[in-house]
């Protein structure tokens, strides 16, 4: 056991060093995406044109764009210009359909279209039968999907419950409180064995 428990707790000492790191990164991340987050709105406040934010972040909630995005999936967007929607790329936006007014809605771009000088976009999901209904303006649009993240939504339907929120904040907090007080009562313990072996020392040399 005595040979075993070494190995134990430079495994733990090592676990407790990868999540620190993990934490700090995320940290880092999470910050720097504030910040941009934050210049971005400064900057759009400046303008008397409304822009969407610069990045977003969905949950898919319906299985229209099946399967290359699926429900859970997460998104995210980036803001586009008009100018740059193509024929093929997935786009998020408000609707304004009544059957679905205010949803955000991704779906495909399929055709483009002029209408009184306006520039529309016709989508549909990939998995629907029909296009949608109602052309899409600019300043509907959102953003064009960047990136997909699989079944993130599964997570995040789990943080949000009493038990992820505890699992994912609490636990890893009381860890790296409990981690910290062990390494401060080992520091102790050796500073007070050194202490004890200099005493020895002194009283020797006497």
């Amino acid at each position: 056991m005595k040979k075993i428990w070494p190995d134990i707790k430079w495994l733990f000492n090592y676990m407790m060093n990868i999540v620190m790191y993990a934490i700090i990164v995320i940290l880092l991340l999470v910050g720097a995406i504030l910040v941009a987050y934050f210049l971005d709105i400064t900057n759009r406040s400046r303008s008397l044109e409304w822009k969407p934010p610069l990045y977003g972040a969905y949950v898919i909630v319906s299985g229209s764009m099946e399967p290359i995005i699926k429900v859970n999936d997460a998104i995210i967007i980036k803001r586009t210009d008009s100018t740059d929607i193509e024929i093929g790329d997935v786009i998020t936006y408000k609707s304004l359909d009544p059957s679905f007014y205010g949803i955000m809605i991704t779906h495909r771009v399929v055709d483009i279209i002029s209408e009184d000088g306006v520039t529309k976009y016709i989508t549909k999901g990939d998995n629907n039968a029909t296009r949608d209904r109602t052309p899409i303006t600019k300043d509907q649009v959102y953003g064009e999907v960047i990136m997909r993240i699989p079944k993130l939504g599964y997570l995040q339907y789990f943080l949000a419950t009493a038990y992820g929120w505890i699992l994912a904040v609490v636990v890893p907090c009381v860890g790296i409180i409990v981690y910290d007080i062990v390494k401060l009562v080992k520091t102790i313990k050796n500073n007070n064995r050194n202490n004890k072996r200099r005493n020895r020392e002194i009283s020797n040399e006497e």
